[in-house]
């Protein structure tokens, strides 16, 4: 893995025009998207709005999810928001940067319980329509155990499909907002 520090990513944020959020539910990837789309005017792909789920928290069939994914990375610029590493290979091998939000689990159970509290039963912008939050015991249990099952997999593939790509693990949300303070305006 090409690992960049946080300096060296802002700089990267200049000529990047598809750049990969991954890391816990509730460290901040969407937020962190939506300002980088925002500060750049690159698009937005949200992996819960635009690619998994359908009305009702019905999860798309495996083959439109794949095919939904390289369509999107296929794309010349965009900012992807989301993890799964079944689909990390198409998206990886497009990308230009990698920011892998990486926060203690508290600060990612408290960002997941503040956004359940301030949304419950409403729709996010960034998921799919008819899904609105909820508390699932499931997704809480998916944040406690990221770094131990879900992060070694995220790293697994982009040592094995991302050698060339840079990551910039930010591993605070101070460290978040030094990054966006240090990569200006748009390209």
């Amino acid at each position: 893995m090409r690992q960049v520090a946080v300096r060296e990513a802002a700089v990267l944020l200049h000529t990047a025009r598809r750049i990969m959020v991954i890391g816990c539910s509730g460290s901040g990837k969407s937020t962190l998207s939506r300002r980088l789309c925002a500060r750049f005017d690159l698009p937005y792909v949200s992996m819960d709005r635009d690619i998994f789920w359908l009305p009702g928290w019905v999860m798309r069939e495996r083959s439109d999810i794949i095919a939904k994914v390289e369509k999107f990375a296929a794309g010349s610029d965009w900012v992807f928001d989301g993890n799964n590493t079944e689909t990390m290979p198409a998206r990886l091998l497009r990308a230009d940067l990698v920011l892998w939000l990486a926060p203690p689990r508290r600060v990612s159970l408290w960002g997941a319980m503040k956004r359940i509290a301030g949304s419950y039963g409403e729709v996010r912008a960034d998921m799919a329509p008819g899904c609105p939050e909820r508390i699932d015991f499931a997704f809480l249990r998916y944040i406690w155990n990221f770094n131990q099952v879900t992060a070694p997999r995220l790293l697994q593939m982009i040592e094995l499909k991302g050698g060339r790509v840079p990551v910039c693990m930010l591993k605070s949300h101070r460290e978040m907002n030094e990054l966006l303070a240090l990569s200006g305006g748009g390209h």
